[in-house]
């Protein structure tokens, strides 16, 4: 036999593949962990109710912190002082101003021309005059009455003294014998009668002085009265002149030059740009909630400036109740009338208290469920809301501060209790 080289070989094993190895060490790695974050995942699926994707959800945090109550609307800049300015009488008007000219207070705006009226008061002032003549004239007649009325109180005074000293003569000459009884007893008839009319004519002096008192206060009540009959028409006529009850700028010319007008027409308006305020239509649901005095804040541009509710209007209208926002110490430069204002009423605070962003899931649940977001899962919780703003609403109770709710719509739902959460 020729021998070969059989007797020399060996069998030599295959060279490992360590790249292969480390595909397929990776592989199983991969799986494993894909198993296990589908496990739970599967798992936690399976025990839901139903599921939804986030992406389509808006979830909030409640925290804790102060809930303002407040509405905020679309204001307009309206004059709080917007004076009318009305014929007192008919007449012709004569303008002396033109729309948006300055006035001060107290400046002739316009000026009614009124015949009428003028003659009027000059008639009264005539009448006033006479009755001043016929005060004067009754207090000259006056004093020659009690002037003629003492005289004759003095006059009886000097006849009863001589009436005295005859009959003192008269009995003299009778106890000597040279006079009759009949003259004495005539003497003193004639003292008595004297005494008579001495009491009389002092009793008719202040009967005099009375009656002439009364007559003479009786012409002052008629001057007294004719005075405030001419002063009243004085006015009426200085009224005649129109003038400005404000300082401002005038508005709108309603009557025209030379126009007739009747009594208490319009005539003009002047507006004091100094006092302005915001008018604002609150929607009627915060009607109960507003209040005057309320504080509120006006929103120019990028400022931010405080205010006060001034004024409410008693009646709704259109779905809308009308009120009025007042300045504080500070307010725009160059506001003009009718701009329009965002303005935030603030209603009322409630500090420390949970809460979270407002958003749909309250009309959802009717504020009563919420679903509350744990392991990604959304479970439905009974809760219970109090007050609300346009931002955030108060969880009275159902949650916790840190939980997650929600907030956005929850149709979808359905009223699961569980959602998984994709």
């Amino acid at each position: 036999m020729i021998r070969d080289t059989s007797a020399q070989d060996r069998p030599i094993a295959a060279p490992r593949n360590r790249k292969k190895q480390i595909v397929w060490i990776g592989l199983g790695l991969g799986a494993l962990v894909a198993l296990g974050l589908v496990v739970p995942t599967v798992a936690r699926l399976m025990s839901a109710d139903s599921s939804a994707s986030t992406a389509r959800l808006r979830i909030a945090e409640v925290k804790r912190g102060t809930l303002v109550r407040d509405v905020s609307v679309q204001g307009r800049v309206v004059a709080a002082v917007s004076p009318t300015l009305y014929a007192r009488t008919a007449g012709t008007v004569t303008l002396d101003v033109h729309a948006g000219d300055q006035v001060k207070k107290g400046d002739i705006v316009a000026e009614i021309d009124s015949p009428e009226l003028t003659n009027r008061l000059k008639q009264e002032q005539a009448t006033l005059d006479s009755l001043a003549l016929d005060v004067e004239r009754t207090t000259i007649d006056n004093r020659k009455a009690e002037a003629a009325s003492k005289m004759a109180y003095e006059q009886a005074v000097i006849d009863r003294e001589t009436a005295e000293r005859e009959v003192e003569r008269n009995e003299k000459a009778f106890q000597r014998g040279a006079q009759p009884e009949m003259t004495v007893l005539r003497a003193k008839d004639a003292l008595a009668k004297a005494k008579l009319s001495e009491v009389n004519a002092q009793h008719n002096v202040q009967l005099d002085r009375e009656s002439l008192a009364f007559n003479l206060k009786t012409k002052r009540v008629a001057l007294d009265r004719q005075k405030l009959l001419v002063e009243d028409l004085s006015r009426q006529v200085d009224e005649l002149k129109m003038r400005s009850p404000v300082d401002g700028i005038v508005g709108q010319l309603i009557a025209q030059q030379r126009a007739n007008v009747a009594a208490s027409a319009p005539i003009l308006t002047v507006v004091d740009l100094t006092a302005l305020e915001i008018e604002v239509q609150v929607p009627e649901v915060f009607a109960h909630d507003l209040g005057v005095g309320m504080a509120a804040e006006i929103q120019d541009g990028g400022e931010r400036y405080a205010g006060q509710v001034s004024a409410i209007s008693p009646e709704v209208q259109n779905g809308q109740v009308t009120g009025r926002v007042r300045f504080g110490d500070k307010k725009p430069a160059g506001l003009r009338q009718n701009q329009q204002l965002t303005t935030r009423i603030l209603m009322d605070e409630h500090p420390n208290v949970l809460m979270v962003e407002r958003g749909p899931f309250v009309d959802t649940g009717a504020g009563r469920v919420a679903y509350v977001v744990r392991n990604g899962t959304a479970e439905r919780t009974a809760i219970q809301v109090g007050a609300t703003s346009l931002n955030a609403v108060e969880i009275v109770s159902g949650v916790k501060e840190g939980d997650r709710i929600v907030i956005s719509g929850t149709d979808e739902f359905k009223g699961a209790q569980r959602v998984a959460l994709n």
